[in-house]
């Protein structure tokens, strides 16, 4: 099931991508580093890219996680991000990570806040979820910024929480709840 907002579609995960998402991941290589973890030579192919989908479409299935990767609706064939809930718990906890990141060539025009509001309401109102968090670099200030304007929380600080791109990075732990279900 894809999810939509005014400008974009949100396509689940599905090996069928893998060439589209290898091409993202391609463009964006030298823009994405300083936010990612080091990643392998093969992790840009379309047959690795087909493996990891594989493996996020099985997650989905199973309710442990959910990604779908970012189309401008003028261009559905155009993969320019992804957005996922990841670490997806139930019972009491009812909650998920939230990770994003948008092609280098789309930032500042308001479409990852877009994503983010689609995949909440998918959280909230589709699964019923209670709890969505984000850890975010201090550094990375439009990431901040897209949180704040999506109405997250900050709830602390987490020293040296991710290894990105080779070093144990501080992040900023935000948080957005489920009102409507108290």
């Amino acid at each position: 099931m894809n999810l939509e907002t005014k400008r974009l579609l949100l396509i689940p995960a599905d090996p069928a991508l893998a060439d589209s998402v290898a091409a993202y991941y391609l463009r964006n290589r030298d823009f994405l580093r300083i936010y990612e973890p080091q990643r392998e030579e093969e992790f840009f192919t379309a047959a690795h890219q087909a493996t990891l989908l594989a493996a996020d479409a099985q997650a989905a299935t199973e309710q442990r996680g959910y990604r779908f990767y970012i189309a401008p609706k003028s261009q559905p064939q155009l993969i320019i991000g992804s957005i996922a809930l990841s670490n997806v718990v139930w019972g009491a906890f009812r909650s998920c990570h939230l990770g994003y990141k948008l092609d280098k060539d789309f930032l500042n025009a308001g479409l990852m806040t877009e994503a983010v509001e689609a995949i909440e309401r998918f959280a909230f109102h589709t699964l019923q979820l209670h709890r969505i968090e984000a850890n975010v670099m201090p550094q990375n200030a439009p990431s901040v910024r897209v949180l704040q304007k999506c109405g997250y929380e900050n709830e602390g600080f987490s020293k040296k929480y991710l290894c990105i791109n080779g070093k144990w990075e501080d992040h900023i732990h935000m948080v957005k709840l489920n009102e409507e279900m108290e």
